[in-house]
């Protein structure tokens, strides 16, 4: 089965909170997706050079509004990671702080930043394939 992993922002967003939404979408796809990052390589000279990701994984951007509906859809299908980074976690210092703000958050009141999806091609581009690359 062919896996596909992308990332979806707000295209309104500033580009510190782009930045910063995709390297906090990024590092949990790191730690929740086995073998997504490689071996250390030795360069020419025998330096090292740590793993980095064997995955493309395309930046797309969208409307606000469109994240929600994404995630929505996404969270409904099975064997698709979902991963959401929203204005309730841009806005704690800490993660304590974050998770108590999002237990008495309800859903329809979070504003996502952006969102990462990894799963099956197919169903990957069913949700994300009219989506144009953040440039």
């Amino acid at each position: 089965m062919d896996k596909k992993c992308v990332i979806v922002l707000d295209q309104e967003l500033p580009v510190g909170l782009l930045a910063n939404s995709s390297a906090v979408l990024s590092l949990t796809l790191g730690e929740k997706i086995d073998g997504i990052i490689d071996r250390d390589i030795n360069d020419g000279s025998g330096e090292k050079h740590e793993g980095i990701t064997n995955t493309v994984i395309p930046i797309l951007k969208t409307e606000k509004e469109n994240l929600t509906i994404i995630r929505e859809k996404a969270v409904d299908l099975d064997d698709v990671l979902v991963v959401d980074f929203s204005d309730v976690a841009q806005r704690t210092k800490t993660y304590d702080d974050y998770a108590a703000q999002l237990e008495v958050t309800k859903s329809e009141d979070l504003r996502y930043l952006g969102i990462a999806l990894y799963g099956e091609k197919q169903a990957i581009n069913s949700l994300t394939g009219s989506l144009a690359l953040l440039r």
